[in-house]
């Protein structure tokens, strides 16, 4: 239409030529996004060849620019540690000097991609870096570890800070909502394990042994094992996916602008409702995996249930009971510790919050494993 102005871009260009010790580019029209392609490799030879503190921008002929144009003139000087001094430009233009400096600052130049190296030096490389992951991971932990002790302490001298109500409705997450899945688990352990002694022992007439075996079994470990791994799987991984969240949506630096703790208000709850409620869990698991137990015994050897209670009430003695039983606070509260503090540690973003879930289960059913080896040599010295 008469009167309408022309909006299309002009075409943009590139002079290139010596001064002395300076390279000058000179841009001449619009450098926008659908018209500086073709100029890249010119750019890119001027990089490679030229001093990046010799490069001098001549902005005298440049039209409209925009961001891709900006950091496409802005690039050839950009190795340089003055990239953005006066030196490097000339002429008059309203917006490529400010539109330059923003651009350099909120991009990043990277690197030539890394060629892959495969050998012995880079597996130790990769190897220590595993390791020093790991000891930053556990120093972190022991750290979270003291504040949620120092966190108690003070609520203990001053209980009217405890929360009782959030405290009970964990116990009842961690607790009675685990209990079904817990006690199936374990029956069918104690199922597995009687299935076992069947076969190895009914061959040396010692049917009767598989009795032994079931309790030594699920009272010692399986019991309090069985119930640690469900925590880790269970809550621990709701734990940190619920802490995350709020992580996530601000809700903790809200709570701390009102003067809430968040040890307070969700950490020391957990922990309290999972040190409370693991040993109530491991006489459920253990309870069902006696059962499961004795109805293989029953069935598979012909071994009734008055039997089986009988033997099972004078061999096994009731310290193989406290010894599975001692295991299950410790064990609550590591679970508990872990994952809590991965949810305190998801930044921003649905990705972390997935890495710090499968961080949490992984490094509680790591530590469960760790202290269940550290208690069987203590009782071991022990002899209990």
């Amino acid at each position: 239409m008469r009167g309408m102005r022309d909006e299309s871009p002009a075409r943009a260009e590139l002079v290139v030529r010596e001064e002395g010790e300076r390279t000058i580019l000179e841009p001449h029209g619009d450098w926008v996004i659908d018209t500086i392609g073709r100029h890249d490799n010119a750019i890119r030879a001027v990089e490679a060849s030229a001093d990046p503190c010799s490069i001098v921008v001549d902005v005298s002929h440049l039209g409209r620019v925009d961001t891709a144009g900006a950091y496409l003139l802005g690039r050839a000087t950009r190795k340089c540690p003055t990239p953005d001094a006066d030196f490097h430009f000339v002429g008059q233009h309203r917006t490529v000097r400010r539109l330059i400096e923003e651009v350099r600052m909120r991009t990043q130049v990277c690197g030539p991609d890394e060629v892959p190296t495969f050998g012995f030096i880079k597996a130790l490389a990769r190897l220590g870096a595993g390791i020093e992951v790991a000891y930053q991971e556990a120093v972190d932990t022991f750290a979270f570890f003291g504040k949620t002790l120092t966190t108690g302490l003070s609520c203990f001298i001053q209980p009217w800070r405890f929360r009782l109500t959030p405290t009970v409705w964990a116990m009842e997450e961690v607790g009675v909502n685990a209990l079904p899945i817990v006690a199936t688990l374990t029956f069918f352990i104690g199922a597995v394990v009687a299935y076992m002694g069947a076969t190895l022992l009914q061959s040396f007439g010692a049917s009767v042994f598989t009795v032994d075996l079931v309790g030594l079994a699920v009272l010692r470990e399986f019991g309090v094992l069985i119930t640690a791994i469900m925590l880790a799987a269970r809550s621990d991984s709701a734990f940190t996916a619920s802490i995350g969240a709020m992580k996530m949506q601000q809700e903790i630096d809200a709570m701390r602008v009102l003067g809430l703790d968040p040890y307070e208000a969700l950490v020391l709850p957990r922990v309290v409702a999972c040190v409370l409620m693991a040993p109530l869990l491991t006489f459920g698991a253990m309870v069902a995996g006696i059962f499961g137990g004795m109805l293989v015994a029953w069935t598979a050897q012909d071994i009734s249930p008055a039997l089986f209670f009988t033997r099972l009430h004078s061999e096994i003695d009731i310290s193989h009971f406290w010894v599975g039983m001692s295991k299950a606070p410790v064990f609550g509260m590591v679970v508990a510790i872990i994952g809590c503090r991965q949810g305190m540690q998801v930044q921003g973003d649905v990705e972390s919050l997935g890495r710090r879930v499968t961080a949490s289960v992984v490094q509680s059913i790591f530590a469960i494993i760790v202290l269940e080896a550290l208690f069987a040599m203590m009782y071991l010295e022990l002899e209990i």
